[in-house]
């Protein structure tokens, strides 16, 4: 007997497109645009593309040009998905309604550990900068203001979660946007006191691929990684004044979001400065190119952008991580404790992922070498196989849409459904270029474990909840 034919047609309980969840929609489309659009822009994207550059050299811009094309597939289905079914447990209720309520317990839980860890690494991120502007400042102080500050945040109405966002957000943007002005100036040789470099970085220097494949696939890895978080926003699209709508317009700028920032930067940046240029790394990218172009105080410019980078993933995902914990609880797949909503905020849920990520700060005090490591390890590839069911998700949803209900297919897969399996061999592909890469195959072996443990826990559930009916 199939699992897609007999599975339960999962949604938060009751479904936000019916307009009875217990949840709030106090995220006006204001709100909605920014988080899709700032949530783009991370920390990754400033400091960690340094590495990625520094392996593939100038290819680094067909690496992240290679792993948006791989994003821009998955935002897609999981738009046409979102659009169809809103869900504040957003792929987790997809792959409860297409696969069966295993793969939602798995794909769910995953994330929401992914988050939690992910808050941890941002708190210590953001207490760094602060203790070197302000030395002498224990960071502990600064990690649990930090903490304090976004679980109260995230306690109160969803319109704060949404403000806080939206300027964080427009921060970025600008940041970006004046950045790309001033480099594109730049390599035109139209800025005051510079001259174009022509292609000489683009080929000099070993050439365009100083490192052969093996510098390019290290570039993809760690491309990949940069991507992370763009799901949030079909999240947050539950609790909007208008789910299908915004949603839809959020998924349908995906695409020259990824060019412009992404790969626009990372072409801008290997342009400009020579690739192997030490203070790529050792400055970061943006500052390194900032500081090339005589902008005074280029360090402390980027800082003040990292933080605001780091706060606005914090925030993020403590929201992403409640939503999804309160989603899984909804559906009997979590602790009941968990699902009480007051406010119209399910705020012990919210708690529980503070809870979890502060513990997480501890343990990279306590134990950096072993029980830290060891989570790192394990949400290393998490993304991957979130992406993985939003692959199979959206192949079976949208063929059962088309023949039960097609009009609610508003955002539709490019390419249907060869697009969808060309998404599902990337990602393959991607975990299977991390096992043969020696840094990143032991991530691949405990986001194995994790998973193969959370689908066997998922499987026991289902299969009682089946027997019990």
């Amino acid at each position: 007997m199939s699992q897609t034919s007999t599975a339960p047609r999962a949604q938060d309980a009751p479904s936000p497109a019916d307009g009875g969840s217990p949840l709030g929609n106090g995220l006006k489309q204001r709100h909605l645009s920014m988080i899709a659009l700032g949530g783009v822009i991370g920390a990754g994207l400033f400091v960690g593309s340094g590495a990625g550059i520094a392996a593939a050299g100038p290819s680094i811009v067909i690496a992240y040009a290679a792993s948006g094309l791989l994003v821009m597939f998955v935002m897609r289905m999981l738009g046409e998905m979102s659009a169809a079914n809103p869900a504040s447990g957003s792929f987790s209720v997809h792959a409860d309604r297409a696969i069966g309520p295993w793969a939602g317990f798995t794909a769910g839980w995953m994330f929401w550990t992914l988050l939690c860890v992910g808050v941890a690494i941002e708190a210590i991120g953001a207490a760094h900068i602060m203790t070197g502007w302000f030395p002498g400042t224990p960071s502990w102080i600064w990690v649990l203001a930090f903490m304090a500050l976004f679980c109260g945040t995230n306690l109160a109405a969803v319109s704060n979660f949404g403000e806080f966002e939206f300027w964080f957000a427009a921060l970025k943007i600008g940041a970006i946007a004046l950045f790309l002005g001033l480099g594109v100036l730049a390599v035109l040789g139209l800025l005051p006191g510079t001259s174009s470099p022509g292609g000489a970085n683009l080929l000099h220097d070993g050439g365009f691929l100083p490192n052969g494949m093996d510098g390019l696939l290290v570039g993809l890895l760690a491309s990949v990684v940069a991507y992370g978080g763009l799901e949030t926003v079909t999240i947050a699209a539950a609790e909007s004044e208008d789910p299908v709508k915004g949603v839809a317009r959020a998924v349908k700028t995906t695409m020259w979001r990824i060019a412009i920032v992404y790969v626009g930067s990372m072409l801008v940046i290997v342009t400009l400065l020579p690739w192997n240029d030490p203070a790529v790394t050792e400055d970061g990218p943006y500052a390194a190119a900032l500081d090339h172009l005589g902008i005074p105080a280029a360090g402390e410019i980027m800082n003040v952008v990292i933080l605001i980078a780091l706060l606005s993933a914090m925030n993020a995902n403590i929201y992403g991580s409640s939503r999804m914990a309160y989603s899984l609880v909804s559906r009997g797949q979590g602790p009941k404790a968990l699902g009480k909503v007051s406010g119209r905020v399910p705020r012990r849920a919210v708690l529980a992922s503070c809870a979890f990520g502060f513990v997480t700060v501890l343990l990279s005090y306590w134990y950096p070498d072993t029980l830290f490591a060891w989570l790192l390890n394990m949400v290393g590839g998490v993304i991957l196989v979130v992406w993985g069911f939003i692959a199979v998700s959206q192949f079976v949803l949208r063929r059962r849409l088309e023949r039960e209900d097609p009009s609610r297919l508003v955002v539709k897969m490019w390419g249907f459904p060869y697009l969808t399996w060309v998404a599902l061999a990337g990602v393959a592909g991607v975990l299977v270029l991390m096992v043969l890469d020696q840094d990143t195959r032991v991530q691949v072996v405990f986001t194995g474990g994790l998973t193969a443990a959370l689908a066997v826990t998922g499987y026991v559930m289902q299969r009682r909840a089946a027997a019990a009916r």
